[in-house]
C-alpha cells in the first residue's frame, strides 16, 4: 500500500512539472479547498479549527501536515546548492494532494464535493500556483490584523520584546522576517540591526502586497476577515450553518487590548496600512481599513 501512495505522489509531481492538467482534474472535481490565508498571529489557526469542527472533525486529531501551514512549501524564490524552491513547491504540493486523497477520499461530500480546509499562511507567496492547482473554485479566507498588534503577538510568542530593541531570531516568524527582507535586497546583518518593529512592519507590508500581486486576487471567492472578535466568531458560525449545524456554538475567540503598549508604533504604521489598503483596492480587494485600524 505504501508503494502505491509513493507512486501516486510521484505521478502527481511529474504532472505538475510537465503541466499535465488532466492528471489533477479529478482532484479538482472531487475536492473543494478552503484555504485560510494570512500573516502569522492573524487568527488563522482559530478559523482553521472551527471550519474543521463545523465538518465534524476533532481538530486535535487532524495531522498538522494536512491542516496547518508548514506544507506544501512556498516562499520567496531560492536557488542555491541543492535547493530550487520552485521544485520544492511542486514536490510538496504533489505529496500534499496525494495525502488529501488518502485522508479525505471517503468523506461525505457537501454540494457535490468533499471539503478540505487548509491553513495556508504561505499561500501569499505563490497565489497563482495555489489558485490554479487547487482548482478555479478554490475558496480563500484571508485574515488581516493591524501590524502593531500582530508584532506584539509575535514577540510575545517568541519570548518577549528584545532588550536591545533590535530584531532577533528566536522562532519561525522572526526567521521569516529576515528571509523576506533579504529577498528584497537587505543583507541579513542589516536586518538584525533594524529596530524590531521597523523590520516587522516591512515584512508585514511585503506579505500583504504579495496577497494582492501573486495571483490570489484572480479568484473572487475571497472572504476578508479582520481580526475582530465578533467578525471571527461570525465567520466561524457561517461555516457551521453551511455544513448543517442549525445551532452553532463556535469556541469563543479571545482578544486582548494592548494598544497602549507602543503608541509610537501606531503612528509609524498608519501610512503603511493605508498603502496596503490602496494596493488591495487597485486589484479589487477590500482591506476593511476601519476594522484593521481598531488595532486588536
Amino acid at each position: 500500500m505504501g508503494q502505491k501512495y509513493v507512486a501516486r505522489s510521484y505521478e502527481l509531481f511529474v504532472a505538475l512539472l510537465t503541466g499535465d492538467k488532466n492528471k489533477i482534474k479529478d482532484i479538482q472535481l472531487k475536492f473543494h479547498f478552503i484555504n485560510i490565508i494570512g500573516a502569522p498571529r492573524n487568527g488563522g489557526s482559530y478559523l482553521t479549527k472551527e471550519v474543521y469542527r463545523s465538518l465534524g472533525f476533532d481538530p486535535e486529531k487532524v495531522p498538522n501536515v494536512i491542516a496547518h501551514d508548514g506544507f506544501p512549501e512556498a516562499g520567496p524564490f531560492r536557488f542555491e546548492q541543492g535547493v530550487n524552491s520552485w521544485i520544492s513547491s511542486l514536490q510538496t504540493m504533489a505529496e500534499f494532494l496525494s495525502m488529501v486523497e488518502i485522508y479525505f477520499g471517503d468523506r461525505t461530500p457537501h454540494t457535490g464535493k468533499i471539503i478540505v480546509p487548509k491553513k495556508l499562511t504561505k499561500g501569499s507567496y505563490a497565489g497563482g500556483f495555489f489558485h490554479q492547482i487547487l482548482g478555479e473554485s478554490v475558496e480563500h479566507i484571508v485574515t488581516i490584523r493591524h501590524p502593531v498588534a500582530a508584532c506584539i503577538s509575535t514577540y510575545e510568542k517568541s519570548g518577549g520584546f528584545p532588550e536591545s530593541g533590535k530584531h532577533m531570531v528566536r522562532g519561525n516568524i522572526e526567521q521569516w522576517v529576515v528571509r523576506d527582507l533579504v529577498y528584497t535586497g537587505l543583507k541579513e546583518e542589516e536586518v538584525m540591526q533594524m529596530d524590531y518593529f521597523d523590520a516587522y512592519l516591512r515584512y508585514w507590508e511585503q506579505y500583504h502586497n504579495y496577497i494582492a500581486s501573486t495571483g490570489l486576487s484572480a479568484n473572487r471567492h475571497i472572504r476578508i476577515v479582520p481580526y475582530v472578535k465578533e467578525t471571527l466568531m461570525e465567520t466561524a458560525r457561517d461555516y457551521y450553518y453551511r455544513f448543517g449545524d442549525r445551532d452553532p456554538h463556535p469556541e469563543e475567540f479571545k482578544v486582548f487590548d494592548k494598544r497602549e503598549r507602543h503608541p509610537e508604533w501606531i503612528e509609524k504604521a498608519e501610512p503603511v496600512v493605508k498603502r496596503v489598503h490602496d494596493t488591495w483596492k487597485a486589484v479589487g480587494m477590500e482591506f476593511s481599513l476601519d476594522d484593521v485600524m481598531q488595532c486588536w
